[in-house]
C-alpha cells in the first residue's frame, strides 16, 4: 500500500473521507488530527492514489514495540470496496498479525473481511458494536441532509444545572491515569493506564473536582477525536455530572473545530438519555472494534 506523507496528500484525504461520513468517521476523525499536527505519530495508507479504495491508519513501527499492546497496535480501516480491502490486507505487511491488536471502523461490513482475513492468518477475532453519536453541532456541519440533522432545533441541547459551587470544571494530570483506568470499560491494566496517560498528555481534558478537590468526573479524547472515557465516582452519580461534563467537552471541541462524536454500549441505557438530552445524533452506521490475538 502507498504511504501518504506530507500536510497537501494528508488533507485531500481528510476531504474525500469528508465525502464518505457518517461511514468514514472513525478514520475521518484520526486523519483530522493527524492534520493537526498528528501528536500519536500515525501514518496513512492507501490502496492508490489519488482514486483510493482503501484507507488504513497505523502507528509507526517502531511506536508498536510492545507485540501485547493492543491500545497502541491500533489501526483504523474504511473502504469504499470490500473485495478490494481484503486483497489489499492480505498482500501487504500493512497489518502485523503476530501482535495483540485492534481494528476500529464505522463499517460493519468490514466484518466478513477480517474474519477472512483473520482464518489465514491464524489469528481469534472478537468484534465489539456500539451505537455511534455526532454532535449536533459537527452533524450540522458534515451531514447536514442527515434526516435527523434537518430536524434539529438551533443550538446545543443544554444540560440541568450541576452545584457549581461544589463542582469546579478542571482539566486532568497524566497522575489521574490510574482512576480513569480504573473505571474504563476497556481498560483496567497496566497497558491502558499507559495509553490514558499519553492522552491525557496530548489531548484536551474536562473534569469536575468535588468538594476535596479531586476529579469526581471527567472525559478524555482518543487519537481518533472520539471523546471517549468518561465516567463518574460512584458516590458522586444520578447528580448530572457526566451530562454536563460532555456538554461541556463537546462544546469546547466544537468551538475548535474539532469534528465531535463518541459511542456507547448498546445496554448503557444512562448514556443513550444524555446523549439524547443533549441532542447528540446516532449515526445510520455503527462503531466496531475487532481485537485480534494470534492462536
Amino acid at each position: 500500500m502507498f504511504h501518504l506523507q506530507g500536510p497537501q496528500l494528508l488533507q485531500m484525504l481528510e476531504k474525500s473521507l469528508r465525502k464518505s461520513l457518517p461511514e468514514s468517521l472513525k478514520v475521518y476523525g484520526t486523519v483530522f488530527h493527524m492534520n493537526q499536527g498528528n501528536p500519536f505519530k500515525l501514518k496513512a495508507l492507501v490502496d492508490r492514489w489519488p482514486d483510493f479504495n482503501t484507507v488504513v491508519i497505523r502507528p509507526q513501527e517502531q511506536e508498536m514495540a510492545d507485540d501485547f499492546d493492543h491500545y497502541t497496535n491500533s489501526y483504523q480501516i474504511y473502504s469504499k470496496d470490500l473485495k478490494n480491502c481484503q486483497e489489499s490486507l492480505s498482500t501487504s505487511d500493512v497489518i502485523n498479525w503476530k501482535q495483540h491488536l485492534q481494528i476500529q471502523s464505522s463499517q460493519s461490513s468490514l466484518d466478513e473481511v477480517i474474519r477472512n482475513l483473520a482464518t489465514t492468518k491464524f489469528v481469534k477475532v472478537k468484534q465489539t458494536q456500539c451505537i455511534l453519536y455526532m454532535m449536533s453541532e459537527t452533524a450540522r456541519k458534515l451531514l447536514p441532509s442527515l434526516p435527523e440533522t434537518k430536524n434539529l432545533p438551533a443550538g446545543y441541547g443544554r444540560p440541568k444545572t450541576i452545584n457549581q459551587e461544589m463542582f469546579k470544571l478542571s482539566s486532568l494530570d497524566p497522575i489521574h491515569a490510574a482512576m480513569v483506568n480504573k473505571f474504563w470499560h476497556f481498560g483496567g491494566n497496566e497497558r491502558s493506564q499507559r495509553f490514558i496517560e499519553r492522552c491525557i498528555r496530548t489531548f484536551p481534558t474536562f473534569c469536575l473536582l468535588g468538594p476535596e478537590g479531586t476529579p469526581v468526573s471527567w472525559s478524555l479524547m482518543d487519537q481518533t477525536g472520539e471523546v471517549r472515557m468518561g465516567a463518574t465516582l460512584p458516590e458522586y452519580r444520578g447528580q448530572g455530572l457526566v451530562s454536563h461534563m460532555l456538554f461541556v467537552h463537546a462544546h469546547t471541541l466544537d468551538k475548535l473545530g474539532f469534528p465531535v462524536y463518541n459511542h456507547t454500549d448498546r445496554a448503557n441505557k444512562i448514556v443513550q438519555k444524555i446523549s439524547h438530552n443533549l441532542q447528540h445524533i446516532p449515526m445510520p452506521c455503527d462503531w466496531n472494534q475487532w481485537n485480534c490475538v494470534p492462536l
